[in-house]
């Protein structure tokens, strides 16, 4: 097992590891500012002064009349916005370099596509709604290791992302704030991602890539069948019968870089989860014969990590 890997060096962990801390930082900086976008104004209306709070969006609503206590909260959050704009602005100064260097140490591998749309997913507020599964969970779980997995076991042209429908209010209540789609957020990432229309479960780039929305098998209060929006060239959600096992399963989160330098945090499932999914894959009866090699040697890889590296983590 230990031909399918390469261990990173001392400069690529260092590399590594401020990155992360970089990231986190950003993320922290990202979700201040959120806080804070539209603005305060004063209004007169009728001979009265109010304080108008408006969204990005443009919607407006009073937080009350002049009074002390009013110019007390224009002053803050002034104060709020102006400090979130500058610490943002400096991270993201520092995010640039810190791509540059990830290159000149070589320590990205995953797909840029993927790594921007994980960044997509985290910038509408929908990241913790899905989890990144299949094939690309290795690299999470190679960076947490430190090792590079031999490219046999990564090869892919799509990625996976399971959908928890039981956080699908807090999913639709997100993207009608925002105004937007799943297939909007997804052409942030490359304008040209299309809904296939003999597959509306997937979304194609102009490079063959492939998005898979997944879903676990509809129970309890589980819209079905499932459209992720009402707008005309909306995803839907397919049903996959791992699902359920996917989404008991414990989460595991790890940053991931992309082969041009850009970083992400990955949510996906725990390591242990990811390996009784492959195995079962593997030994099914009906699963794809050309595709059963690839699981199990997936689940060898990350039974051999969990063993040599991540067994101080608590298993799912």
């Amino acid at each position: 097992m230990k031909h399918h890997l390469i261990e990173l060096s001392e400069n690529q962990r260092r590399q590594y590891v401020d990155g992360e801390a970089l990231l986190r930082a950003v993320m922290e900086a990202q979700q201040d500012a959120a806080e804070v976008r539209g603005s305060m104004l004063w209004r007169e209306m009728r001979g009265v002064r109010y304080l108008i709070r408006t969204s990005a969006r443009g919607a407006q609503r009073s937080l009350g009349l002049d009074s002390p206590e009013t110019r007390g909260v224009h002053e803050r959050f002034l104060e709020r916005k102006h400090a979130a704009q500058l610490r943002l602005k400096s991270l993201n100064e520092r995010l640039v370099e810190q791509q540059k260097l990830n290159r000149v140490y070589r320590v990205g591998r995953a797909p840029n596509v993927v790594v921007r749309i994980l960044n997509e997913l985290n910038k509408a507020g929908i990241a913790d709604q899905f989890l990144a599964v299949g094939t690309h969970a290795l690299y999470a779980y190679e960076s947490a290791c430190g090792v590079q997995i031999g490219t046999e076991a990564l090869a892919t042209r799509d990625i996976d992302l399971l959908f928890d429908t039981r956080k699908n209010m807090a999913f639709l209540s997100t993207m009608k704030r925002l105004d937007t789609s799943l297939i909007s957020v997804l052409r942030k990432a490359d304008s040209s991602f299309k809904v296939l229309r003999s597959q509306l479960q997937t979304a194609v780039n102009d490079t063959g890539f492939e998005v898979d929305i997944i879903r676990r098998m509809a129970k309890d209060a589980d819209p079905h069948p499932l459209r992720m929006t009402d707008d005309e060239n909306a995803l839907w959600a397919v049903q996959v019968p791992s699902g359920e096992t996917m989404l008991s399963s414990q989460t595991f989160e790890q940053m991931v870089v992309s082969v041009s330098g850009e970083m992400a945090m990955m949510r996906t499932l725990d390591p242990m989860a990811f390996m009784r999914v492959k195995k079962k894959l593997a030994q099914s009866p009906g699963r794809d014969p050309v595709k059963r090699p690839k699981d199990k040697l997936q689940a060898d890889i990350v039974k051999h990590l969990w063993d040599e590296y991540l067994r101080h983590r608590p298993a799912a």
